[in-house]
């Protein structure tokens, strides 16, 4: 059978079962007992608790009641009475008894209901309910015979009513575009799916302990702003009515919160979404979270101290471990993390040293001996930073700071002293990704305003991703701006790392995506 046939019937029989759950939905209401009526209902318990209590529980018994009657009386007499609710994901159907299975924010949990306990008319409607409906049940917690840990039901009650079938799992919601889609299916039916959300949520919880403790307060800054600065990429343009202005959204965090620096809050942090209107892959999304901190009186050899212990937090408090498993490879954090310049880089891993480059003439000629395509526009920082994308990023597996970045690909940085052709540069390595990227920052206005011409010289010759001059931010750097390292980390890479997921769709709850037809 073709698979466009095979599509075509699956449409027309979810089509069906609508329809008479629409007919159930109808005879519920005729009946006065309509699901969508119900506003709220008491949650005492959830799954994974209710388990590990009623286990407790059990082994404190035995402890206290060794004769198999004594603890039998003493269990009955400590019964655990809960109520619960979540979704009805499967049934077992016995005549007069009915066991299934509740799917809660935990997992799931077997349930035992019996018409005797609930009562006829109750357990004939109960009966009736579909596979994706939300109900209630209070009961009490026991282990069945065959060792299973199951709330009986003494009441049960339909909250909501699923007009649409659940797919079966391993047949159902296979197709990856169509589980980014409808994220709200692809949570109930893949657990593990949920288990990635969650760990998210601990890696940016764990990362706001960890700089909380370190002094640094979390502020917000614009998201619609004049002039998109602070990273190289091509920004979103909309127009602001009230104004009457063209805005973009931002494409970093930097430089608002620089000027916080400048205002005298020594430490800040902001994790938030930006937007960079480029590509889609592995790797990228067009919006995606963004985390920046400065801290003044510090350079990148701080912040070089700080990223290392960050990571090894999040490792030890998300995943128990220092070695962390991604796809084929072990990450060790446990020693400490590699230090290489970006030319040291390029000469270990493409043979090239740039330290005998005489001068961009030099570097294209290197470059096209090498197969690698640059732009006219292209300076001899640029050509080096080509060889190290073509040549290194792939070896970069072990955590490995990749160090002292060319000025021409670093406008907001500040030189290394007696070397003015790099900066005080670095970006932190993993698996091959780049994981994060650090500056001292640079504080000089007037070299700022220098870098900015050179930055709009690029724009002029079509480089869409140059910075442009901002004026506020010179000011800013005028009134006077203290010695600061700062910091930002793609939080979506992170999780990607500390969950072992292979794309970055993985992480995202509902990932940008061509809208449908």
């Amino acid at each position: 059978m073709s698979e466009e046939i095979q599509t075509t019937e699956a449409v027309q029989d979810v089509h069906e079962l609508k329809r008479i759950r629409m007919e159930k939905l109808a005879a519920l209401k005729a009946e006065g007992k309509d699901p969508f009526a119900v506003t709220s209902y008491d949650v005492t318990a959830h799954s994974a608790q209710i388990k590990a209590d009623l286990a407790a529980l059990e082994e404190r018994l035995k402890a206290e009641f060794p004769e198999e009657e004594a603890y039998k009386a003493a269990l009955e007499e400590n019964r655990m009475d809960v109520r619960i609710a979540g979704r009805l994901m499967s049934r077992r159907d016995m005549g007069k008894a009915n066991f299934i299975n509740v799917l809660d924010r935990d997992g799931t949990i077997q349930v035992y209901v019996r018409t005797n306990d609930i009562g006829a008319e109750l357990f004939k409607s109960f009966k009736t309910w579909d596979l994706g409906d939300i109900v209630g049940v209070e009961g009490y917690a026991f282990r069945t015979r065959t060792g299973e840990i199951t709330v009986h039901a003494v009441s049960i009650t339909l909250l909501s009513k699923s007009l649409l079938p659940l797919p079966e799992k391993w047949h159902g919601l296979k197709d990856q575009d169509m589980r980014y889609r409808q994220r709200y299916v692809d949570l109930i039916v893949n657990r593990e799916v949920a288990e990635t959300f969650r760990k998210r949520s601990a890696i940016i919880s764990g990362i706001r302990r960890f700089l909380d403790g370190r002094g640094f307060i979390e502020v917000e800054t614009p998201v619609l702003v004049p002039n998109a600065g602070g990273a190289a990429a091509r920004p979103f343009e909309t127009h602001y009515n009230a104004l009457d202005e063209d805005v973009k959204l931002r494409i970093s965090l930097e430089l608002y919160l620089k000027r916080l620096i400048v205002g005298g809050l020594d430490r800040v942090y902001e994790i938030g979404r930006v937007f960079r209107n480029e590509g889609v892959d592995a790797r990228h999304n067009p919006e995606f979270t963004l985390m920046e901190l400065y801290q003044a009186y510090t350079d990148y050899n701080g912040m070089m101290e700080l990223t290392e212990s960050l990571f090894r937090y999040l490792a030890q408090e998300v995943c128990g471990s220092l070695v962390i498993p991604y796809g084929e490879h072990e990450l060790d954090l446990s020693k400490p993390f590699e230090k290489l310049t970006m030319t040291e880089a390029v000469k270990k891993y493409a043979g090239v040293d740039f330290d005998t480059v005489a001068d961009t003439a030099a570097a294209k000629a290197l470059a096209k001996e090498h197969h690698i395509e640059f732009e006219d526009r292209h300076e001899k920082g640029d050509i080096l930073n080509l060889f190290f994308e073509e040549y290194a990023e792939s070896h970069l597996i072990q955590p490995t700071f990749i160090l002292d970045h060319p000025i021409e690909i670093s406008p907001l940085t500040k030189k290394k002293p007696g070397d003015p052709a790099h900066v005080e540069r670095f970006e932190l390595f993993m698996n091959g990704w780049e994981m994060c990227n650090a500056y001292s920052e640079l504080n000089d206005p007037i070299d700022q305003r220098e870098r900015f011409i050179a930055q709009e010289e690029l724009l002029k010759k079509g480089d869409e991703e140059a910075n442009r001059i901002d004026e506020d931010f010179l000011r800013a750097l005028e009134i006077g701006m203290p010695p600061t390292g700062g910091i930002g980390y793609g939080i979506d890479r992170l999780v990607m790392l500390l969950t072992n997921s292979p794309a970055i769709r993985d992480v995202l709850l509902f990932p940008t995506m061509k809208s449908e037809a």
